[in-house]
């Protein structure tokens, strides 16, 4: 169980003292996760970004093969939220990450 863990969370409690491991940010790290959840992830971490007014987000997905980068940018490519997605800058991950900016709803 980590650390933070707060024994007395309750999951039916819809407060907004969600423990950090639950907080959403603007950087979402793909590794470890099969292509087939990509684009399940990316809609939710959208949804929740916009719901935060989080536009510019970084989605880490490695150097890798590509696979996941491919799988990223086809899913962004189709998703009527996202304004204009490429490469992160090399101090931002280069061609492991991607920078998408969101449209201001």
């Amino acid at each position: 169980m980590p650390e933070d863990w707060d024994d007395n969370f309750d999951e039916e409690d819809d407060s907004d003292d969600m423990p950090e491991f639950f907080r959403v940010t603007d950087e979402l790290d793909l590794h470890g996760f099969f292509p087939e959840q990509v684009p399940e992830m990316l809609d939710e971490f959208i949804k929740n970004a916009l719901e935060l007014r989080l536009y510019r987000l970084r989605i880490i997905h490695g150097k890798g093969k590509s696979k996941l980068k491919w799988l990223v940018h086809k899913t962004l490519e189709n998703d009527p939220r996202v304004a204009s997605f490429g490469d992160a800058p090399p101090e931002s991950g280069g061609w492991g990450a991607t920078i998408v900016y969101l449209k201001d709803e």
